[in-house]
């Protein structure tokens, strides 16, 4: 069994357990509800009892949106019911609880049994699991060989003449760009990475270290072969021992203590500095700032080539 397969499974196993413990808190709402209704009370306090942080994991994972949770989790716990007892249930008006449960069969969520009244019936959570992570793969794979058809058209070809025409045009002040999230931020810096003709210098973190090595190694391996010379120094630990022995033929490493900075410059004019401390920030929050323009970035590359001559060989950093 692959790596891939355990993770997929335990995945599979981790959502379908909170999707049952969600149907059993939705299951004793309802019958406090049904016991207050009873007893002479008017149940506005026993609706749909789940934490919106559940429901929100649960909008994420199957790209459901709030009424389609919310019924859905409804009929979880009640296994089968009408369209007016889950709307009851899940505090949905009842005018739109028909089309959010037609939304959820196309999906294949639920099914409709034959009969009146109308009753759906809920399919078990490791089915709908197993049928989400096939259309999401049939998805993504259309998509990737629509994207991967334009490859030559004129299409594209039109869209690369309108980027570099528009490009002449800029000022060099507007070259410069806001980029929030460590995914964007890493995407970027392989996006201005693959542009390298001379030199590429990094300075970053111990664990940025890791990251960068492990995730922007094949763009490196690339451009390392167009003769781009790289440089990178950190305050480098034991935990890189490994990462710095699987790049010792790639890229020059120094190692520095006096310098607590992340940043990359590329050929001396193109610049990705990020303003936080990756130790004291979540990676969602994480923020850089993207400058073309080669007056401050020779500028910065100018101290980091200072800088360099002083650093100490990556093996100081192992001790």
């Amino acid at each position: 069994m692959t790596r891939e397969t355990i993770a997929n499974e335990l995945f599979t196993v981790i959502v379908v357990r909170k999707l049952y413990i969600i149907a059993l808190v939705i299951k004793n709402s309802y019958h406090r509800k049904n016991a207050a209704t009873h007893h002479g009370k008017t149940g506005g306090d026993y609706l749909m009892i789940v934490k919106d942080e559940l429901l929100s994991k649960l909008r994420r994972y199957f790209s459901l949106n709030l009424y389609e949770v919310k019924i859905w989790t409804a009929l979880l716990s009640r296994g089968v019911s009408t369209a007016g007892e889950l709307s009851d249930i899940a505090n949905v008006p009842r005018s739109r609880s028909y089309d959010v449960l037609e939304s959820l069969e196309k999906k294949g969520f639920i099914l409709m049994k034959l009969g009146k009244p109308i009753k759906y019936l809920a399919i078990p959570p490791g089915e709908v699991v197993s049928r989400v992570k096939k259309n999401m793969r049939e998805d993504a794979e259309e998509r990737i060989k629509r994207l991967e058809s334009m490859k030559g058209t004129d299409l594209l070809t039109e869209l690369q003449t309108l980027h570099t025409q528009g490009i002449e045009l800029v000022e060099p002040a507007d070259l410069a760009g806001y980029v929030r999230g460590r995914l964007n931020l890493y995407n970027h810096l392989e996006l201005i990475l693959k542009s390298a003709e001379k030199t590429v210098n990094i300075m970053t973190t111990s664990q940025g270290f890791l990251r960068k090595m492990e995730g922007l190694r094949p763009v490196l391996e690339k451009i390392k072969k167009k003769g781009v010379r790289i440089r990178v120094a950190a305050p480098l630990t034991r935990e890189c021992k490994n990462a710095l022995q699987e790049v010792k033929d790639l890229i020059e490493v120094r190692h520095t203590k006096s310098i607590n900075s992340r940043f990359c410059v590329v050929d001396g004019k193109e610049l990705l500095f990020m303003v936080l401390n990756d130790a004291e920030v979540h990676p969602t929050y994480d923020v850089g700032v993207w400058i073309k323009t080669p007056f401050f970035a020779s500028a910065l590359d100018n101290l980091f080539n200072t800088a360099w001559k002083e650093m100490q060989p990556p093996e100081e950093g192992l001790k």
